[in-house]
């Protein structure tokens, strides 16, 4: 390469290797580079279809499809960043989850609508502070939602650096007071992550027995 100028070599999109030969850098594939990005749009498109059926209560086609629209344009318009936790899903655990939470509101329902219509004293609400097992932001986030979802429970406040929960209860005493509250949050936080983390993590928060190792094979005294 003698009398080739250096910044004409740079002008052509060529570099030189350690042996001094130029090389050519190949310039990326815009659509490699979109590519995993794309494909994390599935979970937010998805919620948004689910939440766009939900708001209208009508189940049909247009709604579905306009929901997952908007989750799509919503997650390109507005990037967030990625929350990353190990996990893995167990369908019997998450099927547990799904329905004692469709239970949970179908009861809660009935005892907000009875709640208001009751003789009576007013019920007294109250704050209840609710520590949290996991510190994952992304575990935290969804259990202060689906307890949200709740009738007659709202997270007011959360603490990201302590996992902690600040619960508003309609009727504190028909809660079972301020330990009920707790042991059912806790309860919903066990249903979740039962369903999500790993069983080290299930050992690690104390929800699971740490599994014992392989019984020895007996034999004879004496027998290597």
């Amino acid at each position: 390469m003698t009398g080739t100028d250096p910044e004409a070599v740079r002008g052509t999109g060529r570099t030189r290797r350690s042996d001094g030969a130029p090389e050519t850098q190949q310039p990326e594939r815009p659509w490699r580079s979109r590519a995993p990005r794309f494909a994390t749009l599935w979970p937010t498109m998805v919620m948004g279809g689910a939440l766009w059926v939900l708001l209208w209560g009508d189940l049909s086609w247009a709604n579905v499809l306009s929901g997952v629209a908007l989750g799509a344009l919503v997650a390109l318009a507005f990037p967030l960043p990625p929350v990353g936790t190990a996990g893995t899903l167990r369908p019997g655990p998450l099927a547990h989850l799904v329905g004692r939470f469709a239970s949970d509101l179908v009861v809660a329902s009935f005892q907000v609508a009875w709640t208001a219509v009751r003789p009576g004293p007013t019920p007294q609400g109250g704050l209840v502070e609710v520590p949290l097992r996991s510190t994952s932001e992304l575990l935290v986030a969804i259990t202060a939602g689906l307890s949200s979802m709740v009738p007659g429970t709202v997270v007011v406040d959360l603490d990201r650096s302590g996992a902690t929960l600040q619960v508003h209860v309609l009727d504190l005493a028909g809660s079972g007071g301020p330990d009920g509250v707790r042991e059912s949050v806790r309860a919903l936080e066990g249903r979740l992550l039962r369903a999500f983390v790993t069983r080290a993590e299930l050992v690690r928060l104390g929800l699971a027995e740490p599994s014992d190792g392989p019984a020895p094979t007996p034999g004879k005294e004496g027998q290597p």
